[in-house]
């Protein structure tokens, strides 16, 4: 743990959290004044050439606006085809290699013990001032211990308790949409239930289910880490606010438990109920980690794979008539959806040791980046990749969700959520068609929409 982040820890029990996030701030923004600050990269838009007229060597999968400008496909394919383990000597996130072939990465994902996810996750490093841990960037046995605490809330049983909640909030979301007419389905649908999700699973105040996706999008877009678009002095305010809403949560519900209440089925009951994460609100970065973690995770990856399979049944319809017409192909098709769609881009790792990947050698602490929207699209893993096939025989073997001990682990909710909104989907629409060219946002990471224009013919 840093300095900061040590600091922060020993004096958890008398400075309130967000107090500690807000003095972090000043800080930074006093040595901005004085000019000793982090350096902060700067991202200035222009059109990317297609891959065809880049140069291998100047192949860059970080920039953050290949996949605003749909040019990641493209630049990917070059590296799978001509040199599948690439290096980068110099990019605004540093050095690091890129692993793009469907064997490789699942190779690398298996392998923790030759790749470790510590520090981050992200190409970049962490804003500076805030050193946050969560559990996906940790090693076991840490990993472990705080993965056990809360994975819980997805066990199947609990899954199988969510699923009327789940189909009644689509359904409701669903019979409110506007029809024969053209409407942003990001907002009204793809935000509308993750954020209604989200406040389940945290167990947070329903009214206030749109701040956690404000929260969650600022907390995936510093440009430090993914090339995004968050501003710091947006950015740590919102973090004070988050650790100010849910340390009044916790101890809200340390409080009903200790008083006799039983504990709920939620993430924060199941944290403040297990021996290694009791304590997790006295260890303020490990705390915000997590549950920017969650956040981020729950709302990023089923938001985007909802939006992403309207796109893909919009621009191959016949995928659409073959789901109308055979109903069970709805499963496969989900998970079809989140293979071409892939809504976190890659996932890094530091070698620890010296070791060979695809023929190529990579360094002891040399940076490994995963790219998952690659090994989605590896032509000898999924022939004619790049298209949505709702009758996929391996759709899924795609590796959206990471592979081994860091395997996301919601994953089986999000494939839930998806599962009813296209079951109920085909109960009420005819067609869905995009009317407009997706804004998709700026980020490495994240492989998101901010708005879609979508008109949908009723069924009959």
């Amino acid at each position: 743990m840093t300095i900061s982040g040590q600091f922060m820890s020993a004096t958890a029990s008398v400075v309130p959290m967000h107090w500690q996030v807000r003095a972090a701030h000043l800080v930074q923004k006093s040595l901005d004044l004085a000019g000793l600050g982090a350096r902060v990269p700067t991202f200035t838009e222009t059109p990317l050439p297609d891959a065809a007229h880049v140069s291998l060597a100047d192949i860059d999968l970080s920039n953050p606006f290949l996949w605003r400008q749909q040019k990641f496909e493209g630049y990917a394919a070059r590296l799978r085809a001509e040199q599948p383990v690439h290096h980068v000597a110099d990019s605004p996130f540093g050095a690091f290699w890129s692993v793009t072939r469907h064997a490789d990465i699942m190779y690398v994902d298996k392998h923790h013990d030759l790749f470790s996810a510590e520090p981050i996750i992200t190409l970049g490093d962490q804003p500076k001032g805030l050193p946050v841990r969560t559990f996906i960037a940790m090693d076991p046995p840490e990993h472990d211990a705080h993965r056990r605490a809360v994975q819980g809330v997805v066990a199947p049983r609990n899954l199988q308790e969510m699923e009327a909640l789940i189909r009644e909030r689509t359904t409701e979301v669903l019979d409110g949409l506007p029809v024969g007419e053209p409407f942003d389905w990001v907002e009204r649908v793809s935000i509308e239930l993750t954020a209604r999700m989200l406040v389940t699973l945290l167990d947070f105040p329903y009214e206030r289910r749109h701040e956690l996706v404000v929260w969650s999008d600022l907390a995936a877009a510093s440009p430090e880490t993914t090339g995004g678009l968050a501003v710091r002095d947006d950015f740590f305010p919102a973090v004070a606010e988050v650790a100010k809403a849910f340390s009044a949560l916790w101890r809200d519900k340390e409080a009903r438990i200790r008083a006799g209440e039983e504990p709920g089925f939620d993430l924060m009951s199941l944290m403040i109920t297990d021996e290694d994460t009791k304590d997790l609100i006295h260890r303020p970065m490990e705390f915000l980690g997590n549950l920017a973690l969650l956040i981020v995770g729950g709302n990023d990856t089923t938001r985007n794979s909802m939006s992403g399979g309207i796109l893909a049944m919009s621009r191959w319809p016949d995928q659409l008539e073959m789901l109308k017409a055979d109903r069970s192909l709805i499963p496969n098709a989900v998970s079809e959806i989140i293979r071409w769609q892939t809504p976190l881009a890659y996932m890094r790792r530091v070698a620890t040791q010296d070791v060979e990947v695809g023929g190529v050698t990579i360094r002891k602490g040399d940076k490994v980046v995963m790219w998952y929207a690659s090994g989605n699209r590896d032509e000898e893993k999924f022939p004619d990749g790049d298209r949505v096939v709702v009758d996929r025989k391996n759709a899924r073997n795609h590796v959206a969700f990471g592979y081994g001990i860091h395997r996301c682990m919601g994953n089986r909710l999000a494939e839930l959520q998806l599962k009813i909104l296209w079951e109920e989907l085909l109960t009420r629409f005819d067609s869905v068609e995009v009317v407009e060219e997706p804004e998709r946002v700026q980020s490495n990471f994240v492989r998101g929409y901010s708005r879609m224009m979508v008109r949908l013919t009723p069924v009959g």
